[in-house]
Formats: structure tokens, C-alpha cells, sequence
């Protein structure tokens, strides 16, 4: 039943995509390679526990009165005179680097969650009177609300994911001012949740810039082969601005020869549809780029995009209609380089690096989507990507509005990275407890997944079972474990469940005719901490347990690879143990110093000699 499904979607996948631009009608893909200014650098803030800055003493929000006052943060307001009352001041107040997290250059505010306002004071002139600028954040966590000159932009919830918003019509020469109310707060209702094994980092943790772009500009687009043709290169652009249709749109790929026209609809939308039988097909032996160039009368862009196919075939992953086998590592976004949130091309180098080094052609972004470097390097470097929304653990699986925000998180990482060759597997969840809402929620994330792109694999963390209550075979019981391409689930046999022994002991009944993907298995090692291999977190026991796990996880027919947790130890709350975790989940195969344990090396040599 869904092969048919599929196949109707690829041949309407064109129409699937015009219909989710409506839906992010304001965001721009590509600022990647856009001319910008960058905003980065000190940032003034103010530390508001009470929200003092966004209410009145009536809890009445400053935003919603008429005339707000002088006492809303967002007014960036001066004493008229010697008398007027006025009880902050930005620019009296500390600075703060942009992009980075507050936790870790702060260390009154380590713990800290609730609200930060941010001010940057700015001039900017525009290059083109008739051009338009929009203020473009790459990610804040995790409730935003962004003013420009006193003026509410709007607002923006979830952490890792892009947003902008226009200010053309509020941009000053000089004196330009940008605040930010940033709000880290964990709640119920949230995505993720209240409970998460990693840092709640709070700030605007990853770039923000202004881009400047002609009054109509290439806003979206979509080019990679067709599914069903690997010799077709298909989608679509969407223009943005006040005369839209019947535009010419030239596209070229000067390597190919390639130099199409054509012409939007009403709604500013073109299809794109190139035959060529000279496309060099990207894989991970030999990641080629293609430089693609969209030209609309003053507007230029060009994208750096690779052409493959990836699709399943029974128990199967086919890159380019070949056999793959997925030897990866789980990446949690922490800096190694300066230990807080990662954010720069050197922290994302850093780390795929290591996951080279380990031999690795794959990683798995755990457990939200990453910043743009990570995929654009993973492109250059022939990694492949599995990118994952962050509903994790328990979700309000009930609530409206949470539905409305994973969808929105997840429709917001497939419009950034939908021509990233690297991105083969969107994933929907990790590890959530199996009930009717909680299927219903994952379901019409996946329908809403394969509707925006029906290119790309689906999967999700699922949990293991005992198979018909035997605790020797283990197996997976999981409902939607029928909806995903690709069947993946997390184990720790040895570590949560039982020693390491224990993986001799079991064996595996999968019975569903899907690829196998393990995301998760692994044990916690303090970095030379040595002892025998009973030893809990020495180097030993993490070493052992990778050998005994390898053996058992070959034993799954269906196996195609895995992605074990994790490749860095990272910061988490959660991990209090004094002298070994001290704030730090310790499963990492390298130390937050960067460090390799014992585990490294098997791996490394599995992986080497895994064909």
C-alpha cells in the first residue's frame, strides 16, 4: 500500500512542495550563500528572572498596550531628562558574544533558565534603494521575540531551527537598534520536553545576519534528481515580491552544460525539469559538487548541490542503486573547541573529522537538527546525514499546539537542507513510549515528512523488546515501526541491561523486511580511568562492551549499520556522579578534551575492515 502511495507522491512532489511554501512563507533558503552583514560579535544583555522587561506589575504584556512605555526592555529607552525614570540600560549593561550560549561564558548564568535580552546597536545602508532586508537568525533557544527600532518583528519558538523577518521598511541609516527577548525555559507543552539527557543551552547560539535582496528574489527552491529518473534533475523555484508571475528564471550548471529557462505561475513558482546523461552521481568515494546557478532579473544565487538517489530495496539501503553499508557515530551539537553550544565551520570540521578518522560514512545529529556547517561539510567531505527532530522521550502527544510546533521545527530543517546530497534519513523521534496518540502524533509527522519530501528516507530512535516475552530474543513491537523506510532502534545491553556478557546471550528476530539501522548502543567511560573490564567507566569495560555488542549486533540479518553513542562526551544536567560524570554524560568514545578512549580503536578497526 505505501509503494502506491509513494509513487504518487514522486509524481506530484512538485505540487507537494508549492504547497508547504505557503506554509513557510516568509523563510529564506540559501542566506548560506547570499551576500550578508553579519550581526555577530558583542551583544548587550540584561538578565530578566521575572520578565520585567515584557510585563507590567499586572502581568499585562508591554507589547500589547498602545503605548508601551519606557519600561519595556524592547524600547531600548533614555531618560528624557535628569528626572525621568527609566530602570535599565543597555548599553550600561554587560556584553555577550553572538553566537554562543550564555551558560558557558557566563558562569553566574551556567544554570540558568528563563529570559536574556539581547540589544545590537547597528548602522546600515543598503546597497539598492529598492532593495529589501531581512534580519535572518540561524537559531535561538528557545522562545524568541525579536523587535527592531521599538517595533515587533515577531516571534519564533524551537532551537535549532532558522527563521527570519523583513525590516526594510524600519532600516535607519544609523542608530539601528535589534532586541531579543530569549526565553530557555523548559516546558511541558515544549519540543523537546521537560526532561532531555543533554544541555538546556540558552541564547542566540548560532549566527545572525542581514540580507539584502532585490525587491523580487529567488525565496526557495528545490533541484535534485527525480527518484524515478537518474537522469532527470527536477523541482521547483519560488519567487518572493510584488510582481511574481510570468518571471523568467534562468537556470545553469555550467559543468553540465546546462542552461534553462523557465517561467512562473501566478504564485511565483517554477518547475524545473533537465534531462542529462552526463551527471557525475555523488557518493561517499567521491562527493561531487555541481555548482548551480538561479538568475531572476537582479536577483543571483548559486548553491553548491550533488545529485544522487537513496532508497530502500526490502532489507536493503541503495546509494545510487548500490548497496550501502552505514558505518556511522551519533553527534551531539557541543563544541570541541570551546566546550558550549557548537556553532562555527571549525567546531563542525572538528567533529566530522573524528568521525572520518573513526571511518565512518555516516553520522546521525542527535537530537535536533545541527547547524547549517555540519550538512554543507558532510556534502564536501561524502558523509551521509541522518537529521532528527527533537521529540524525544514523552511529548504532550495530546496537545494541539505541540503537534503544530514539531511540525513547524521539522518543516523548518527539510526547507534549509532539501538539496543537501548528504541528508538521506529524516528522523521523526527518539526512544518515545509506544500509545495510540503518541502514533498518531509520529504519523502525521511522517505523512507531513514525505509530502514535503518524498526524496529521503524516514526513520526514527525506536526502542527493543523481548520477542513473544522470551528475554532471550529480543525483537521490535513498535506500531510505527510499519510506517518508517528505515526500521532503527537503540539497545544497551551491557550497560542498562545486564554486563557486557550478556550480549553472547541473545539473539534477534526482526521481523519486519526493512533495513536495520542500530542508533544507539554504548556504556560510559571516564577517560583514563583504568581497571578491569568489570570495572564500571574505565576505558576497559566501555572497550569490552563495543567488542561483545559488535559481535552480537552482526548476528541481525537485516543488519545494514549502526550509529553508536556517542562520538564525544557532552554536557548534561542529568549526569551527577562526582569524579567520573561531574555534569557529563560519558559515553563518548573521545573526551571533551579530545581524547580517545579504547573504544575508539575497536570501532575504528571494525569500521576499517567492514566492506
Amino acid at each position: 500500500m505505501f509503494k502506491i502511495h509513494k509513487k504518487i507522491l514522486l509524481l506530484i512532489f512538485v505540487f507537494s512542495f508549492c504547497l508547504q511554501i505557503n506554509a513557510q512563507e516568509n523563510l529564506i533558503i540559501n542566506t548560506y550563500n547570499r551576500s550578508s552583514e553579519s550581526l555577530n560579535g558583542d551583544w548587550k544583555y540584561i538578565v530578566d528572572p521575572y520578565e520585567n522587561g515584557f510585563y507590567n506589575y499586572r502581568l499585562e504584556a508591554f507589547e500589547d498596550q498602545e503605548n508601551p512605555g519606557s519600561s519595556a526592555f524592547f524600547m531600548n529607552a533614555k531618560p528624557k531628562d535628569k528626572s525621568d525614570l527609566v530602570e535599565y540600560d543597555f548599553d550600561l549593561s554587560d556584553s555577550i558574544a553572538v553566537p554562543s550560549d550564555w551558560n558557558t561564558q557566563k558562569e553566574n548564568l551556567y544554570y540558568y533558565e528563563g529570559t536574556v535580552w539581547y540589544k545590537k546597536s547597528f548602522d546600515y545602508v543598503k546597497t539598492n534603494q529598492d532593495n529589501r532586508v531581512f534580519v535572518y537568525f540561524e537559531a535561538v533557544n528557545y522562545q524568541s521575540d525579536v523587535y527592531f527600532n521599538g517595533k515587533k518583528l515577531g516571534a519564533h519558538t524551537g532551537g535549532f531551527t532558522p527563521f527570519n523577518f523583513e525590516v526594510t521598511d524600519l532600516l535607519k541609516e544609523s542608530d539601528n537598534f535589534l532586541v531579543v527577548k530569549v526565553d530557555n525555559k523548559r516546558i511541558a507543552e515544549g519540543v523537546p520536553t521537560l526532561n532531555t539527557d543533554w544541555f538546556n543551552y540558552g541564547g542566540i547560539t548560532r549566527d545572525v545576519k542581514l540580507v539584502e535582496v532585490p525587491s523580487t528574489f529567488i525565496q526557495d527552491y528545490f533541484i535534485q534528481l527525480n527518484p524515478e529518473n537518474n537522469q532527470q534533475i527536477k523541482g521547483f523555484v519560488q519567487l518572493k515580491g510584488q510582481d511574481v508571475s510570468e518571471k523568467e528564471i534562468l537556470v545553469t550548471i555550467p559543468e553540465l552544460k546546462i542552461k534553462e529557462k523557465v517561467v512562473t505561475n501566478k504564485e511565483g513558482i517554477a518547475s524545473i525539469q533537465i534531462k542529462s546523461k552526463k551527471i557525475k552521481y555523488w557518493s561517499t568515494q567521491n562527493p561531487y559538487l555541481y555548482n548551480v546557478v538561479l538568475t531572476v532579473g537582479a536577483d543571483k544565487i548559486e548553491d553548491q548541490i550533488g545529485f544522487r538517489t537513496i532508497k530502500t530495496q526490502g532489507q536493503e539501503i541503495l546509494l545510487n542503486d548500490e548497496k550501502i553499508y552505514l558505518k556511522g557515530i551519533s553527534i551531539h551539537e557541543e563544541s570541541p573547541i570551546s566546550g558550549g553550544r557548537g556553532s562555527t565551520i571549525e567546531d563542525a570540521q572538528q567533529l566530522l573529522n573524528w568521525a572520518k578518522e573513526l571511518g565512518c560514512n555516516y553520522v546521525r545529529l542527535a537530537h535536533y537538527p545541527h547547524n547549517e556547517h555540519m550538512v554543507r561539510l558532510a556534502d564536501k567531505m561524502g558523509i551521509l546525514v541522518w537529521e532528527e527532530n527533537p521529540v524525544y522521550w514523552t511529548i504532550a502527544w495530546d496537545n494541539e499546539e505541540t503537534y503544530k510546533n514539531a511540525e513547524n521545527q521539522l518543516s523548518e530543517v527539510i526547507n534549509r537542507d532539501k538539496n543537501r546530497a548528504s541528508v538521506i534519513i529524516w528522523s521523526m523521534a527518539n526512544e518515545t513510549p509506544t500509545s495510540d496518540a503518541r502514533n498518531v502524533f509520529l504519523g502525521n509527522l511522517a505523512a507531513h515528512t514525505r509530502e514535503m519530501d518524498p526524496t529521503r528516507l524516514i526513520s526514527a530512535a525506536l526502542e527493543q523488546t523481548d520477542y513473544q516475552g522470551n528475554p532471550s530474543i529480543r525483537t521490535i513491537h513498535d506500531d510505527f515501526a510499519d510506517v518508517v523506510d528505515v526500521l532503527s532502534f537503540n539497545q544497551y545491553v551491557g550497560w542498562y541491561d545486564g554486563l557486557p556478557d550478556k550480549c553472547g546471550q541473545l539473539s534477534w528476530k526482526i521481523t519486519q523486511n526493512k533495513p536495520v539501522l542500530i542508533s544507539e548502543f554504548g556504556a560510559g567511560a571516564k577517560v583514563g580511568f583504568h581497571g578491569d573490564k568489570l570495572t564500571r567507566w574505565t576505558e576497559e569495560y566501555q572497550e569490552d562492551l563495543y567488542i561483545q555488542t559488535l559481535k552480537m549486533l552482526e548476528g541481525i540479518e537485516q543488519l545494514q549499520g549502526f550509529s553508536p553513542w556517542i562520538l564525544v562526551d557532552f554536557r548534561s544536567p542529568r549526569r551527577v556522579l562526582p569524579k567520573i560524570q561531574d555534569g557529563y554524560n560519558r559515553k563518548g568514545l573521545i573526551s571533551e578534551d579530545g581524547q580517545k578512549k579504547k573504544a575508539f580503536f575497536v570501532l575504528k578497526d571494525f569500521y576499517d575492515n567492514k566492506k
